[in-house]
């Protein structure tokens, strides 16, 4: 836990601390069992029917993370074309002494693709479009606020960009959505980036695209079974991994926290939540 929420928490209400207890998880529960708060990460993972069902209320962080989610996916662009971490690498073992690294390629003017245009989609867009970029779409419907190009197809989108940017909610809809035909229709040319979801990409079809050829590069925040990651991805140079940090700021984690509070709060003293989901 962020240290700095750890305060809070501990300074405005009564914290039980499950990873200082001995005990099993249900027997954890079992004893402070009540008017209790519990956190997870994604709203992936709660059952927002069933909350609703037992009249338990959820709430998130939206909006204070965006800013940082964006700015990694066009780090990660960054990384992959401009071969960023593996010519760090080139200097730190002395190959620089003996030869030039060789040439990268221009993210300026590239065509980019979104898969979602919510807060973080849009986002990374304002941002793609300060490179020179030429920005289009896929989503469910398309968004009146947008200039960008929709497709109503993520095929058509995919095989229209040079860059494709997964950046939406995961849903059973969306679970997979990248798959063998989405990578294939990017070619052999495209990069992917995923800062939303692991579960959005089959990862064995992506590690199979870019041991074969058929995707030029890609740029992860996220995979299937954290922290676990295909060990075909770790020696591929065209290939950047991060370690699911897309909000991990200081600066983000304490507004993260101050938001948390701020619902506790609320619900506490029987108020509406800052950032209700349900």
């Amino acid at each position: 836990m962020h240290k700095y929420l750890e305060q809070q928490l501990e300074t405005h209400f009564n914290l039980f601390k499950l990873w200082h207890c001995n005990s099993s998880i249900a027997e954890f529960l079992k004893t402070h069992q009540g008017n209790t708060i519990r956190a997870v990460v994604g709203l992936d993972k709660i059952d927002l029917r069933k909350c609703e069902e037992k009249g338990i209320r959820v709430a998130n962080t939206p909006d204070v993370l965006t800013d940082d989610v964006a700015d990694l996916a066009i780090g990660l662009i960054l990384g992959v074309l401009r071969r960023i971490c593996a010519s760090d690498e080139y200097v730190r073992i002395g190959k620089w002494k003996d030869a030039d690294f060789g040439l990268a390629t221009k993210f300026s003017g590239k065509s980019v693709g979104i898969v979602g245009l919510g807060r973080i989609g849009t986002a990374i867009a304002k941002r793609a479009e300060a490179f020179g970029c030429s920005i289009s779409y896929f989503s469910r419907s398309q968004k009146p606020f947008a200039n960008y190009k929709f497709y109503s197809n993520i095929i058509d989108l995919a095989t229209s960009c040079q860059i494709l940017i997964v950046a939406c909610a995961l849903t059973e809809e969306t679970r997979h959505i990248i798959n063998r035909e989405v990578i294939d229709a990017l070619g052999p040319k495209g990069i992917l980036i995923n800062i939303g979801r692991g579960a959005h990409v089959d990862e064995t079809e992506l590690v199979s695209a870019l041991l074969e050829g058929r995707l030029g590069g890609a740029g992860l925040d996220v995979y299937e079974n954290e922290p676990e990651v295909p060990e075909e991805l770790l020696g591929l140079g065209n290939v950047v991994l991060q370690p699911h940090v897309g909000s991990d700021t200081v600066e983000t984690s304490d507004a993260m926290a101050d938001l948390v509070i701020s619902n506790l709060k609320a619900h506490f003293s029987n108020k509406p939540l800052l950032t209700p989901v349900i």
